[in-house]
């Protein structure tokens, strides 16, 4: 009966929200308000019930409906939209020659911008003194959390790095069009990208049947940006629905206990977004306009934790609001999904590595030592799952790397959604913040576009 008065009480706050949308609010105050009732909500509903009773089990998984609802529409068009952006960014490059420079600014900014990333991580430890991992002495790792890790290192199991990497490629390309690996995803990036380079030597060779392809590719673009606008339509209702949940259901003991490093990461990562914003300010790109554009993308990736799932947004806020040339916002969009995620294969595998190394007899403030853990962050960052856990993913290929324990992370498990939420709004900023740095490097930036404080592409919603 209480579950039911929960629910019931969360569906109202979504009809209000609905009848606030029919009075034409803007999309970024409902989407603010979603935020902001989703964590009061998810709070009140902790500390009258606790976070694992039953009544809060079962109201979740109701309220979820939505929220989980809202990430497996959108988690639905990832594939079709990374293989149909990618292929028509090569149908629209006017020139050959702006494929190797596009290529070289957006991967050069996700990698170099991971490194200082993972540079970042391990000074964050050394800044708050968590290396060694005395914080954590007395707890213990819960079955879950452990079930968790022993998965991921299943799939590792028995490979180098280089195996690893090797692994990522396609050989059942409509397997992975299936989603059937953790890696499925960056193998529909290189598939798409080997099709956009047979279509270039069909431009040149055969230029009709690369006009008919391109004209089909062109089509299929349309019902998938037809498709996103329908989806994007229920984005305040999904971020309610799920910072309730997020909210509810993480203990405020764990996060007591864990604190210190919670705090450290939330550094590392603000610290993150600040070298961001010295980039844009760098390249003469007004901070204060950009992240007011962003905000859509970047308060739901806050609030899914899924890169994968905050493709559409990224994709057309970059497009549509930023001023971005097409070509460019897919492909930055779709390499940021799977390469250099400045969260999840920067600062956490830093962190975490620079937390358990003195245990294993390693100095942490040895040179040697943080650049080989930079340069294994940047390489492990390709293929990082864009979906809630690919930080787990890479922490652990980091470790097996450097031959580090992994127990630790059972306990920091307990609180990773909590620094998950910080480290997906940072991973979706980067492959924006890529898209628009190229593009303006490449004389494709409309600036009108971007200059024009009202359009904002969630209005349109």
């Amino acid at each position: 009966m209480q579950a039911l008065i929960i629910v019931i009480i969360a569906a109202a706050i979504m009809a209000g929200m609905i009848y606030l949308h029919r009075r034409h609010w803007g999309f970024n105050k409902l989407v603010f308000l979603a935020l902001v009732l989703g964590i009061i909500g998810g709070a009140a509903i902790q500390l009258m019930y606790g976070p694992t009773s039953k009544t809060v089990t079962n109201a979740i998984d109701w309220i979820n409906i939505v929220g989980n609802g809202y990430i497996a529409l959108l988690q639905m068009l990832v594939i079709p939209l990374v293989f149909v952006s990618l292929v028509s960014a090569f149908t629209r490059l006017k020139a050959k020659t702006n494929l190797k420079k596009m290529t070289t600014n957006v991967l050069g900014i996700l990698l170099s911008t991971t490194a200082v990333a993972s540079f970042i991580g391990i000074m964050s430890v050394l800044l708050f003194n968590l290396q060694g991992a005395g914080f954590i002495r007395g707890m213990a790792a819960n079955s879950t959390a452990i079930d968790a890790i022993k998965t991921h290192q299943a799939t590792l199991k028995g490979l180098t790095l280089p195996q690893q990497i090797t692994s990522l490629l396609p050989t059942n390309i409509f397997a992975d069009f299936a989603g059937t690996r953790s890696s499925s995803t960056i193998a529909v990036v290189i598939f798409s990208l080997m099709v956009g380079i047979a279509y270039l030597w069909l431009r040149d060779n055969q230029p009709e049947e690369a006009r008919v392809f391109a004209k089909g590719i062109a089509a299929l673009q349309g019902i998938v940006s037809r498709l996103v606008k329908m989806v994007l339509e229920l984005t305040p209702y999904g971020i309610f629905a799920l910072m309730v949940k997020a909210t509810a259901t993480s203990s405020f003991a764990s996060i007591a206990k864990l604190g210190t490093f919670i705090i450290a990461a939330y550094v590392a990562i603000i610290a993150m977004f600040i070298v961001h914003t010295l980039i844009l300010i760098a390249n003469r790109i007004n901070p204060v306009t950009y992240y007011k554009k962003a905000w859509p993308a970047l308060i739901f990736a806050f609030t899914s934790r899924t890169s994968a799932g905050t493709l559409p947004i990224n994709v057309k806020i970059q497009r549509d609001s930023l001023g971005v040339s097409s070509s460019i916002a897919n492909f930055a969009a779709s390499f940021g999904l799977t390469i250099g995620q400045n969260g999840c294969a920067g600062i956490y595998p830093s962190m975490v590595a620079a937390i358990i190394a003195p245990t294993a007899g390693i100095n942490v403030l040895s040179w040697q030592f943080i650049l080989t853990l930079i340069a294994i962050d940047v390489i492990a960052s390709f293929g990082v799952a864009g979906v809630g856990g690919g930080a787990t993913f890479t922490t652990l290929m980091v470790l097996g790397t450097l031959n580090l324990p992994v127990a630790i992370m059972g306990v920091l498990i307990a609180i990773d959604p909590i620094i998950d939420m910080a480290r997906t709004a940072l991973n979706v900023n980067d492959s924006i913040l890529a898209g628009v740095v190229t593009a303006k490097n490449m004389g494709e930036l409309d600036h009108d576009k971007l200059g024009d404080q009202n359009n904002i592409v969630a209005n349109e919603l």
